[in-house]
């Protein structure tokens, strides 16, 4: 019981983070329009990176649709710390790597709302 309790809480941290990045990147917050124009990605890409960013968001909400927005979210940091690190900046990627591993927790603990199969 414990355990699901712990999962819950890492799920809503890891989906106000996604939506809160999510929304940033969609509303064009000039942070991140300066990390991202140094990968040469303009305002339309980070609009669709924060618009699927929060979509992954959404789905980590529900049982059906869980492992599917882990797996986009994961993909989405990854494709950040690759990008950190093709620029060599290891601090970059040092700050994101947190959050992958928060998507791998989560998968791996699974969605606390799930029915047991015994």
């Amino acid at each position: 019981m414990t355990l699901k309790i712990i999962n819950a809480a890492l799920m809503i941290m890891a989906i106000f983070m996604g939506l809160k990045q999510g929304w940033a990147m969609l509303s064009g917050k000039s942070e991140m329009i300066a990390m991202f124009s140094k990968w040469n990605i303009g305002k339309t890409g980070l609009m669709v990176i924060g618009a699927a960013t929060m979509l992954s968001a959404l789905l980590i909400i529900f049982p059906k649709t869980f492992i599917w927005g882990n797996f986009l979210m994961a993909a989405g940091i990854l494709m950040i710390i690759c990008l950190h690190l093709l620029d060599r900046d290891l601090k970059g990627m040092a700050i994101e790597l947190p959050f992958l591993l928060l998507n791998l927790i989560i998968i791996y603990l699974q969605h606390p709302l799930k029915e047991s199969l015994l």
